[in-house]
């Protein structure tokens, strides 16, 4: 899997794990600038993690059922390679 495929995933992860974070926010009542930055940073190092996990499965070859339904849909869109 490249480059492209772990960026997607860990954008996948980030931007509605950010939303979620600036909703919550929001819903307490504090919308500063600095309260949107830390659930900023909060969702970049949650997704950082995230990622991180799943490629070092990925790259050890670990027995893990998402991670084998994600390589096989990759292996299928590649045509089988």
């Amino acid at each position: 899997m490249g480059a492209t495929f772990w960026i997607k995933r860990y954008l996948t992860a980030a931007v509605p794990l950010f939303a979620i974070l600036a909703a919550v926010e929001w819903f307490k009542g504090s919308t500063t600038k600095e309260d949107y930055l830390s659930a900023a940073v909060w969702a970049l190092i949650a997704a950082g993690i995230f990622n991180y996990v799943a490629w070092r499965r990925f790259r050890n070859a670990m027995s893990c059922a998402a991670c084998e339904d994600v390589a096989q849909a990759y292996k299928d869109k590649q045509g089988g390679k």
